[in-house]
């Protein structure tokens, strides 16, 4: 799996986490070994300009993500998943510090750096959150893989409560 992090914001952030959690959520959603990602790190005027420009809405968001080869997880039946190009995922760990701090479990910035990866990379795999069913499959397999990779890290406590919209 090749993933690039690139960290543009000036805020220092757990690049490894961020690296390690995107490996382990598209290990986990059994996606090619050889599939590419990138995962940029910015500042909130950035993300502010991506978010008027490909949204047509106002202020930072938490995160953005930009598809490119459209890869889905394989079906039970496949063998042998594609490979391709995921796309980029966007973060802003300004958004997400005070997220971490407004969520019904209190977290860190890099906590909620984390789970705004795992949910960049489900937006990738197609996954969306519009209507309920979605927004339940979605939060659900999200925290999920979170859960995963806290228990593999043997990182204790509660995890981050999807702050997400």
């Amino acid at each position: 799996m090749s993933i690039d992090v690139n960290n543009e914001s000036g805020t220092e952030v757990d690049e490894q986490a961020i690296l390690d959690i995107a490996r382990y959520a598209l290990a986990r959603m059994r996606i090619h070994p050889l599939s590419e990602l990138s995962v940029i790190v910015v500042d909130a005027g950035a993300m502010e300009q991506l978010h008027i420009q490909w949204m047509d809405l106002p202020g930072p968001t938490d995160v953005m993500s930009f598809p490119m080869d459209e890869l889905r997880p394989p079906s039970k039946d496949e063998e042998e998943p594609p490979q391709g190009l995921l796309g980029d995922i966007v973060l802003c760990p300004e958004v997400a510090a005070k997220q971490g701090t407004e969520a019904p479990t209190q977290h860190s910035m890099d906590e909620e750096l984390q789970l705004l990866t795992v949910h960049g990379v489900l937006h990738l795999l197609g996954y969306d959150h519009e209507e309920p069913d979605e927004k339940a499959e979605m939060f659900g397999l999200q925290a999920a893989i979170v859960d995963g990779w806290r228990a593999e890290k043997g990182l204790t406590g509660p995890s981050p409560a999807p702050t997400v919209s």
